[in-house]
């Protein structure tokens, strides 16, 4: 494995924590709903606000979720583990304790594999646990009874289903820990277990993030709490790996914090000082009996999950030869799975289906901050587009033409092959089929660049690209380029 790259002589070491919202319609130990945007505390049941006599009931659609997310990443789901008290003070914790899990979570081990540029990167997963969501505590803009501004607490997601992910300390770079987190999001997304909307909070990532000298022991960390879009998370990192290196630099030691990112300035800021777990004085929580999943269970969860990426991706590298980059990226939602395989079957060249949507799709689409679900060229229209491609009708140039097109007019009730061979007719830009004619125009150009022609009879090479420019600016893009390269090293070479 290729050693990390340092960082002023430092290595980084960063762990991720993320909380994702499971997407039942109730809460983890209550019938209360769990819908985004509903007046504050409207949404909050007598077991919500702790009122007394009140006890949890397990939501068995949190667990099936738990165990889809621990059979996707190869993990060990318990078969029996415990719910327990995090005691704490905050306000928008009405019980004064969360009920999570601490000793025996119900998701053991895993990991997640992801690409960066066309190399392999796997994270380990320490573990996965369930657990209640807090409150929130409102502060800005927030007008109280007496018409003053002041400060509330909206209880309407407290608990709300998480399934809160730990990975190992395995990343090294601010590059590594987004990658990873955008692997794991499209993952939760896949599986239905999570809508994955970052801006309502449904998917945020805490980074604990440390540096140390090569072969030095792990040094003290500090955590970034509730980072809530990738492009921050590598921001946040970047920030604080040259605030602690410049902290040890300067003689002073680091000392264990959670600390904020604030977007606004790019910088982190000390919220407190960091607990351990024997702050938090854990015990096993005596209203809730441990959670057993039999094996059955588990074979229902299993039989009710969709392909997974990781299976997808192999079928498309037996079935279609695709290289496993390509994979990788054809198989990162759902929806780009479903279109690049339906434009694959539609015209037979698969190859250049993966070069077109890893390209111009997703350049168009990402500009335009849409998804493939969105986009105004089907996979059917890309896949006419291909095939005259393929059979040599239209070039790689003009077939961008075409796209642009198709692009900005839409969606239009014309057949896809009709419609592509029209534009292609209106633009002029079907590729030249006479040899003949083919071979006039490269005479000229070989009489009008006698010095090119003498430099590559001389050996230079580079002379008979400049050729191949030439004959392809006279053809006006219209040859086609294998054509052009047969016939001018034949008149050359003769």
């Amino acid at each position: 494995m290729t050693p990390p790259a340092l960082i002023r002589g430092y290595e980084v070491v960063i762990g991720l924590e993320t909380h994702a919202q499971l997407s039942t319609q109730s809460k983890i130990f209550s019938g209360a709903a769990t819908e985004f945007g509903a007046a504050p505390n409207t949404q909050a049941c007598p077991v919500d606000l702790a009122l007394p006599g009140t006890l949890p009931v397990m939501n068995r659609g949190a667990v099936d979720r738990a165990i889809a997310f621990g059979l996707a990443v190869g993990a060990t789901v318990a078969p029996r583990s415990i719910f327990a008290r995090k005691n704490y003070f905050y306000p928008d914790l009405p019980k004064g304790y969360q009920i999570s899990q601490y000793e025996i979570p119900v998701v053991q081990g895993g990991s997640v594999r992801f690409f960066i540029g066309d190399v392999e990167h796997t994270v380990q997963l320490t573990r996965a646990h369930l657990e209640e969501d807090a409150g929130k505590s409102l502060h800005d803009d927030f007008v109280g009874f007496n018409g003053e501004k002041s400060s509330g607490i909206d209880l309407n997601r407290a608990g709300t289903p998480l399934l809160e992910i730990v990975t190992e300390p395995d990343m090294r770079s601010s590059v590594e820990a987004a990658e990873y987190a955008r692997a794991l999001h499209a993952l939760v997304v896949w599986l239905g277990i999570c809508d994955g909307n970052m801006q309502e909070g449904s998917f945020r990532c805490d980074a604990n993030v440390s540096v140390r000298k090569p072969g030095a022991p792990f040094g003290t960390r500090r955590e970034i709490k509730n980072l809530n879009s990738f492009k921050f998370i590598q921001q946040a990192i970047d920030y604080e790996i040259q605030w602690q290196i410049d902290e040890i630099e300067d003689g002073r030691q680091i000392q264990q914090a959670t600390v904020l990112f604030n977007a606004d300035t790019g910088q982190t800021r000390a919220m407190r000082s960091k607990e351990d777990a024997h702050d938090y004085r854990y015990f096993p929580d005596p209203d809730l009996p441990p959670l057993v999943i039999a094996p059955e269970w588990i074979e229902r969860v299993r039989g009710e999950m969709p392909e997974l990426p990781r299976a997808m991706a192999a079928r498309f590298q037996a079935d279609y030869g695709l290289p496993a980059y390509d994979a990788a990226l054809m198989t990162q939602s759902k929806a780009v799975g479903a279109f690049f395989e339906s434009a694959a079957k539609a015209c037979g060249q698969p190859k250049l289906v993966s070069n077109w949507v890893m390209g111009e799709v997703s350049r168009r689409l990402n500009a335009a901050e849409q998804s493939i679900e969105h986009s105004p060229v089907s996979a059917e229209l890309l896949a006419a587009l291909i095939a005259r491609i393929a059979d040599g009708t239209i070039a790689n140039n003009g077939a961008k033409q075409v796209f642009d097109a198709l692009w900005t007019e839409g969606a239009s009730a014309t057949a896809p092959t009709a419609r592509i061979d029209a534009i292609i007719e209106a633009k002029g830009l079907k590729q030249m089929s006479d040899t003949g004619e083919l071979e006039r125009i490269l005479d000229e150009v070989l009489a009008a660049n006698a010095k090119s022609v003498e430099e590559f009879r001389a050996g230079k090479e580079k002379a008979f690209n400049a050729l191949v420019g030439q004959a392809m600016k006279a053809t006006k893009g219209k040859a086609n380029p294998a054509t052009v390269n047969e016939l001018l090293k034949k008149k050359l070479e003769g």
